[in-house]
């Protein structure tokens, strides 16, 4: 073999082998829920608790022309609840440290509480990290739940308008931590409560509200 073909070789197995690298250091999942049955949750997805034992919310995928991604999404159905009723919802095989995490939500009802928000390393649906919106405070907020009982972390105060999709974004590696609020950035901080765990969905109280295009981006 000539020298330049040889080199040419060489360098497009070194390519090779980063491409291949590259493509495994990071690990996309993508939920529309358009597959999805209408009626039912999503395989894979567990609701949770609440504290009295019931299942934490109802749960479902719902056919709406208001899909970001038609048409269907997962909704928060369940339209009462004490003021402490979480309603939430984990993913099973999404157990990640280091994560970029993000949703769409579309808050649709809810007098004592509204809007939704993403859960992180969650241990359980007891213990994990939360960021929230809620269009009736107009705030963004982000906390650790220990044992069922929030620990508020930081607070900001923003216009959210009612009836509009909005996107949550999370990206937390090692005990740093970002949140964004429709590609505005929000908080950075770091908390080393979680090291590990599944993500998920969260509402409070009575807060009716649809989900679309969660996504998931682990790293190594």
């Amino acid at each position: 073999m000539k020298p330049l073909s040889m080199w040419l070789c060489c360098c497009g197995l070194l390519a090779l082998v980063l491409t291949s690298r590259s493509a495994t250091a990071s690990e996309v999942q993508v939920w529309n829920f358009d597959h999805d049955q209408p009626g039912k949750v999503p395989p894979g997805f567990q609701i949770g608790t609440l504290f009295d034992g019931r299942p934490a919310g109802d749960w479902q995928v719902t056919a709406t022309d208001k899909a970001t991604s038609p048409s269907h999404v997962l909704a928060q159905l369940q339209g009462k609840g004490a003021e402490h009723a979480y309603k939430l919802m984990l993913i099973q095989g999404t157990e990640s440290e280091n994560v970029d995490l993000s949703v769409k939500l579309l808050p649709i009802d809810g007098k004592a509480d509204m809007g939704g928000g993403l859960i992180w390393r969650a241990t359980d649906d007891r213990n994990y990290y939360l960021a929230r919106a809620n269009p009736l405070e107009q705030n963004i907020r982000i906390y650790r739940v220990v044992k069922g009982v929030r620990h508020l972390l930081q607070n900001f105060n923003h216009i959210i308008n009612v009836r509009q999709w909005h996107q949550l974004r999370v990206r937390m590696e090692g005990c740093n931590i970002d949140v964004s609020f429709d590609e505005q950035p929000v908080f950075k901080l770091c908390d080393q409560t979680f090291t590990k765990g599944r993500i998920g969905l969260w509402t409070k109280s009575d807060a009716v509200t649809h989900f679309d295009d969660l996504q998931l981006e682990v790293s190594q």
